[in-house]
């Protein structure tokens, strides 16, 4: 049991909640979201799972669809849709991944792009070291990225190497230095865990997987957009991350992939289209590969999926990554603080990293009642996310969530459990 902590009585009264609101310096952006009036929805706590729309989104949309589609049909293709890809991977790389151009490309989903970057890597590895069998991972990674993952190594006969960190946190250096060898081949981790909110450190860790010769994958899903990114500086060397998150890209937008510029050329993804290559309209007999980031594409671009995210992208410009992981750690500290003060008498659990140094943009809280509970608050207009076995996330948009919204979900919470 996570351990209890005193909070000051004044700070978990509703008007106290108000009072920050008023304080905050991006509370304005609020809205512009849609939906952040709607009376039937009290508070929104799961934008690290579908962040709300832009307002701006609709009707850039509307006019995607009217002027766009319908007034330029098949001709947008060579106009600029093409492009998009490209453009908008090289806009979201510049204010919210810490990527020089040419690195990034909006297209496929999160699986897709695990997948085609990990095999890359493996058979790479595999090609110049027979010997580099092992693909590091830990048990508390997203479901997706442990099952491409056992895939791959079936594929390609290769051992997986688990680490298994504690589950209110993650996978720190010491862990992934005592799972590292000279069979390591690829190392694929969670900037954020998806359950706990634990941050990893990582430069550190992507320098310990570089020391053991082997390459490292960092999914970004549930921290772009609300944590800053620095994958050039840190080193990275591949990267996936979704963008109906925190960048507010709308259900089912498509992901983005980061590869090193010094890989790109040697790597060689494995689900060969025909927008990937060299000449896409040639029609050419055999498979040539794009040079630069192109050849990591394959299929037609998804450019109504990857309209939302520009309005977010340029929020995100607007505002800087500073300023929203700043107001990010308030409100997980403020949740935090009503945790202490509401809900840790009530028996529930806190697990998620006290210390925002090693957390991100959201917290999660167990207690065995929590899957019915939640099911009650979606009823009342109270909408967090219920992760297995018994937890409660609290997803914290730090553009689109107020501090009042945070009072009102653990208030209800409290509520629940208090009967």
């Amino acid at each position: 049991m996570t351990a209890h902590h005193s909070t000051d009585a004044s700070l978990l009264s509703f008007y106290h909640a108000q009072q920050l609101d008023l304080a905050d310096t991006l509370a304005h952006h609020r809205d512009g979201f849609l939906g952040s009036d709607d009376p039937g929805v009290r508070a929104y706590l799961d934008g690290n799972s579908l962040g709300r729309p832009l307002a701006a989104s609709a009707g850039r949309i509307a006019r995607f669809i009217t002027e766009q589609w319908g007034g330029r049909l098949i001709r947008g293709w060579d106009e600029g849709w093409l492009a998009l890809p490209g453009a908008i991977g090289d806009e979201l790389g510049r204010v919210a991944l810490g990527a020089a151009p040419g690195q990034t490309t909006i297209g496929d989903s999160t699986t897709v792009l695990i997948y085609k970057l990990a095999r890359a890597a493996v058979a790479a590895a595999l090609s110049a070291d027979a010997g580099r069998t092992e693909i590091v991972l830990d048990t508390e990674n997203f479901p997706t990225d442990r099952f491409i993952l056992e895939g791959i190594a079936a594929e390609c006969s290769m051992t997986l190497r688990w680490i298994s960190p504690d589950p209110a946190a993650g996978v720190t250096l010491a862990d992934l230095e005592a799972a590292l060898s000279g069979k390591t081949a690829l190392v694929v981790l969670s900037q954020v865990a998806y359950r706990s909110g634990y941050l990893a450190d990582m430069a550190a860790l992507t320098s310990a997987a570089h020391r053991a010769g082997a390459l490292i994958l960092w999914d970004l899903c549930h921290s772009v957009g609300s944590v800053p990114v620095e994958l050039d500086a840190c080193g990275a060397d591949l990267a996936v991350g979704c963008t109906y998150k925190y960048l507010n890209g709308g259900p089912g937008s498509p992901a983005f992939a980061y590869v090193r510029a010094e890989h790109q050329g040697v790597l060689r993804q494995p689900i060969q289209g025909w927008l990937g290559t060299a000449d896409p309209f040639g029609m050419g007999e055999g498979y040539q590969p794009a040079a630069g980031i192109r050849a990591f594409t394959s299929g037609t671009p998804p450019i109504l999926g990857m309209l939302a995210m520009q309005d977010t992208i340029a929020l995100l410009a607007e505002v800087g990554m500073a300023a929203v992981r700043a107001k990010s750690v308030a409100l997980t500290e403020y949740a935090i603080a009503l945790y202490d003060g509401v809900l840790a008498p009530l028996g529930v659990e806190l697990s998620s990293p006290r210390d925002a140094a090693w957390r991100g943009g959201h917290i999660t809280v167990d207690h065995p009642t929590f899957r019915e509970v939640t099911a009650t608050l979606w009823g009342d207009g109270v909408i967090p996310d219920f992760r297995n076995p018994d937890g409660i996330r609290l997803g914290l948009s730090p553009l689109s969530t107020s501090f009042a919204e945070v009072w009102l979900g653990v208030d209800a919470i409290r509520a629940e459990l208090a009967g």
